[in-house]
């Protein structure tokens, strides 16, 4: 690990570091600049005493402690008198760069953080509770804020540079990222963050927190089990992979999963899974692998389910197609702000396959292909909700037939600024019962009668008191 040379190795943390100190309290500019500047010579100091490639490699608690041992001995060499907050602030931001994402470490360490915007290198929001929030975090310069960028984008083996100024990666945890850099981000380099929380989100925080009803769990549970086509929309930020994880959790153990992202982010955990990620171009433009490639490809590694982490393009074709032709139990979500609105933007992102099809034969593929469509949405103040579950019944001359089996009516806005209302039963019957219980589902507990369902934490507790 030490090491005789002062040659910093490749690769190897450059100086600098950001403002995301763990005391509560934010120091001045003035402060700041000289526990910067201070940073700065220990930074270098540790680079020439250790060789960081494998300490970062041996990444461990020992050989943390062993390195802050060492950040802290070389404070005490600092001809600066140095109080107990500002020694923590340096050792806590040295450690968060060399085995970190430097001044990000922060805020995600905070399981409340839902979204980390960074805007340029002094401008770092996040959201908390649904409404967004501007932090005291900050990076010395673009310089920095690339140098972390690349840390999270080379660990997935993708790269982000002029030639690439655009790039989706992920997280170890599996939270997504997107980042864009000058020069087409005018403001020096942006990365959005898509938090995934350590304890992943369950069926029963769904009801906790009043974002469906045991009923439409029930349902949807149903029709996973039943092999019926799922089609997940939502808008941006609605949830929808999310829910997507959920659903796919109602899939039996038996069977092979195979799944299909742009970034792996779907978390199943089933024992028979099958991951495949997209893979972008590499420096000359060639060796780019899409989601349609991918999916094409599944289709002769004998899959019992498909699931496509969204289709935003020419593969919804191949998707409704794989749906169509024996692949039962497919699951996958597109951006769209109503079960309506889903039949045309299918339409839109068939046509982007280069097959000029008539607009009906594409409804007839979409109605044959999918059975259930569940909608999510976050409504005003931030609170996610599943709005419906419908049923998709066919085609009625030019039109696709479709039926609501349980929705969520919005009542109005609470003083807090959230969308509050109830979830409601239509009393309407599906067509898939029969289908469902060819397939083994589980249909004896429900009820479509006409009816407010009930949901909330006393909800969770009376269900989680039944159980036991």
């Amino acid at each position: 690990m030490f090491k005789g040379s002062s040659k910093p190795p490749s690769g190897s943390t450059p100086a600098g570091g950001g403002t995301a100190g763990k005391p509560a309290s934010a120091p001045s500019n003035t402060q700041r600049t000289e526990i910067d500047a201070i940073k700065t010579r220990i930074h270098r100091k540790l680079l020439d005493r250790l060789d960081l490639s494998q300490v970062i490699e041996q990444d461990s608690d020992v050989t943390r402690e062993e390195v802050k041992a060492l950040v802290s001995a070389l404070c005490d060499e600092e001809e600066v008198l140095l109080d107990q907050a500002d020694r923590l602030r340096i050792v806590t931001e040295v450690l968060d760069q060399t085995f970190g994402l430097g001044p990000l470490e922060e805020v995600l360490n905070d399981p409340a953080v839902s979204d980390i915007l960074v805007n340029g290198p002094k401008s770092v929001y996040v959201e908390k509770g649904g409404r967004l929030e501007l932090t005291p975090v900050q990076f010395k310069d673009n310089a920095h804020v690339l140098h972390v960028l690349d840390k999270i984008v080379s660990a997935v083996g993708r790269r982000v540079d002029e030639v690439n100024p655009m790039v989706d990666a992920r997280l170890a945890d599996g939270s997504r990222v997107n980042a864009i850099i000058p020069p087409l981000a005018l403001d020096g380099p942006s990365i959005s963050i898509r938090r995934f929380g350590k304890d992943p989100v369950t069926w029963d925080n769904y009801i906790g927190w009043s974002s469906t009803t045991p009923e439409m769990r029930d349902l949807i549970e149903a029709a996973v089990i039943g092999r019926l086509n799922i089609l997940i929309i939502g808008g941006t930020g609605s949830g929808k992979t999310t829910l997507l994880n959920n659903c796919s959790s109602f899939i039996p153990e038996t069977e092979r999963i195979i799944t299909i992202e742009d970034a792996a982010e779907l978390q199943l955990r089933q024992p028979h899974v099958l991951r495949l990620e997209t893979r972008p171009p590499n420096i000359e433009g060639k060796g780019r692998i899409a989601i349609r490639d991918l999916l094409i490809n599944s289709l002769r590694m004998r899959p019992d389910r498909i699931v496509v982490g969204e289709c935003r393009g020419g593969e919804t074709l191949d998707m409704l197609q794989a749906m169509n032709t024996g692949h039962d139990g497919s699951l996958t979500t597109v951006h769209a702000n109503s079960p309506r609105d889903a039949v045309q933007r299918v339409e839109t992102m068939v046509m982007m396959s280069g097959f000029d099809l008539p607009i009906r034969a594409i409804r007839t593929q979409f109605a044959s292909a999918i059975d259930v469509i569940v909608h999510a949405s976050r409504l005003t103040g931030g609170p996610r909700k599943i709005l419906s579950v419908t049923e998709v019944l066919g085609m009625e001359g030019e039109v696709v037939t479709m039926q609501e089996l349980v929705n969520f009516e919005q009542e109005g806005i609470g003083e807090d600024g959230r969308a509050f209302g109830q979830f409601m039963c239509t009393g309407v019957r599906p067509a898939f019962l029969e289908r469902l219980k060819s397939h083994g589902a589980n249909v004896s507990g429900l009820n479509f009668e006409r009816r407010i369902l009930e949901t909330g934490p006393e909800v969770l507790e009376r269900e989680k008191g039944s159980r036991s």
